[in-house]
């Protein structure tokens, strides 16, 4: 066995033991409800089974679910009731751990006819438990709990699999000769592998040894597609593959600065230095002004997967959902770490949330309250970009030093940033043909035009070229066409001109940093902190 292999298994059996000992201590604590949340059920049934034989004499073990009722005599299938009244007539000295599986469905909603017993029974149950040496514990892949029992059970996460314990499953599963794959590619395998359950790296194994017999580089891309699959079905997060380059970013070089003197910054040798992980950033910026771009440029220049979290599918509709999305998120996203989580939008899910209107019973300011203190407290490599258009609406809590490492304020681009910005993309689109444009003189006609509108313009003046024909041919677009369509659009900035000033005193007064070279910008922003009274604005 080779020392990536011991690790492994070193790690796997650290990881479990130190499971197994918190559990212990919590039974022989007498703590009555226990809830564990895990993905898959045999790796924390095993961990039960070490638990229960720590005991001298061993505990006993019994399982329970709604198919299939009790493991040792099959009984009660089909009632919880019946299930829960077994537990209320055991022996009380007999240590005993009562595992129900998936219970979640049946107290979720206690105010309905079916729920309201079973949570009043476990509520009765857990005042008789702490006397006796019985303890229930409930497995789920879910966290819904009513209010009812939130002061009567302990949570306990299951973790998904560690880089070592990734090694050791590989090591496992995939017999030596059959495993063709080693040094950097065998580093970037369990990357990949990273953020999925036990049961997806076999499965996702299993089918290449089907496929070929054997496991090598080229499967690397088959676990990134299954890591995609089992990000989309939370239906919180999506995965992304970042193509986009810092090329593909016009103007905002005080932001590229920023980002490319940071780009080893989550390295060994970072951390060796003394450097702390790298926390996140907050984009602001009206419509269009590249803060999406941004986003996914950092992950790109770092080498890093790319999360997008809509912070407004962090809310589901019933009780207790939305507190279970948050954590479901975050071990996520520290399982995959590390990584970039963008966070889109954060003014519409957080917005207004201390303004003391309590309309959904204080479920936005739980939730934002988990995040922000995830973000305070995370030791995950997990940098965060979020972006915001309307960011005077958040709460103070979230600007506070500590959540993020900047904060960039993107202005329209100036007359010279226009002019790169019409350069990437007419040298994407028409490379040999690049020279042939007047690049000034589209600069200076799209004043107050943020980089999506440049953009927009161009596909407009591709159209109008693409729908006429000279001698039979459809002719190519050129600097006119462009024109043409700029003197046709209405720039946001024309409709939102106190938006904009109004970011720009925000960004003043918050010490945000320019995104770009600006030097008119810089000194309005320096005028506005100036007559805040807060100082002059630091820019590099």
């Amino acid at each position: 066995m080779d020392n990536m292999h011991q690790n492994g298994a070193l790690d796997s059996q650290q990881r479990y033991a130190a499971l197994v000992e918190q559990l212990d201590l919590m039974i022989r604590a007498r703590y009555p409800l226990l809830y564990l949340i895990c993905v898959e059920e045999e790796p924390v049934e095993e961990v039960l089974t070490q638990v229960a034989k720590r005991a001298q004499p061993q505990r006993q073990v019994l399982f329970w679910d709604i198919v299939r009722g009790w493991s040792d005599n099959n009984a009660d299938k089909g009632s919880v009731m019946a299930a829960l009244g077994r537990i209320a007539k055991a022996d009380a000295q007999t240590a005993t751990m009562f595992v129900l599986r998936d219970l979640h469905p049946f107290i979720k909603n206690p105010t309905t006819e079916k729920s309201a017993p079973i949570v009043r029974e476990l509520r009765n149950l857990t005042r008789e438990l702490k006397r006796a040496r019985k303890t229930i514990v409930v497995t789920s892949h879910t966290l819904d709990i009513p209010d009812e029992l939130q002061q009567e059970l302990t949570v306990v996460d299951f973790p998904l699999p560690s880089v070592q314990e990734i090694n050791y499953l590989i090591e496992q599963l995939v017999v030596p000769d059959k495993l063709n794959i080693d040094g950097l590619a065998r580093e970037q395998l369990v990357k990949a592998c990273q953020g999925l359950s036990r049961t997806r790296i076999s499965r996702v194994l299993a089918k290449a040894l089907a496929a070929k017999q054997q496991v090598n580089e080229t499967d690397i891309d088959g676990v990134l597609e299954e890591k995609k699959q089992a990000v989309r079905q939370t239906g919180i997060l999506e995965f992304f593959t970042p193509s986009e380059s810092l090329k593909r970013v016009g103007g905002l070089d005080q932001l590229k600065q920023w980002v490319l003197m940071r780009q080893d910054a989550f390295t060994d040798e970072a951390r060796r230095y003394g450097i702390p992980n790298p926390k996140g950033m907050l984009l602001v910026g009206i419509q269009g002004t590249g803060k999406s771009l941004s986003a996914k440029t950092i992950a790109h220049e770092w080498r890093l997967p790319l999360l997008r979290l809509d912070s407004g599918r962090l809310f589901g509709g019933i009780v207790g959902e939305s507190e279970s999305r948050v954590r479901q998120m975050i071990q996520l996203t520290e399982a995959m770490a590390p990584c970039v989580l963008w966070i889109d939008e954060i003014d519409k899910a957080f917005g207004n949330i201390t303004s003391g209107v309590d309309g959904d019973s204080g479920t936005s300011r739980r939730v934002f309250g988990s995040l922000i203190t995830w973000m305070q407290e995370k030791t995950s490599p997990v940098f965060i970009v979020a972006t915001a258009n309307n960011v005077q609406i958040l709460p103070a809590e979230l600007l506070r030093k500590g959540r993020f490492d900047e904060i960039f304020f993107l202005n329209l681009p100036n007359e010279a940033e226009r002019q790169e910005i019409f350069k990437v993309h007419l040298q994407r689109l028409r490379p040999s043909r690049l020279r042939e444009f007047n690049l000034p003189a589209l600069a200076k006609q799209t004043n107050n035009f943020s980089g999506a509108e440049i953009e927009q313009v161009i596909i407009d003046a591709m159209h109008q070229a693409f729908s006429t024909r000279i001698n039979g041919h459809r002719r190519d677009f050129n600097t006119e066409d462009i024109l043409q369509a700029t003197s046709q659009t209405v720039p946001l900035a024309a409709i939102a001109r106190d938006q904009i000033e109004a970011l720009k005193q925000w960004a003043a007064q918050a010490g945000a940093r320019a995104a770009s070279n600006d030097i008119q910008l810089v000194e309005e922003l320096k005028q506005y902190s100036t007559q805040q009274g807060i100082g002059p604005l630091e820019v590099d």
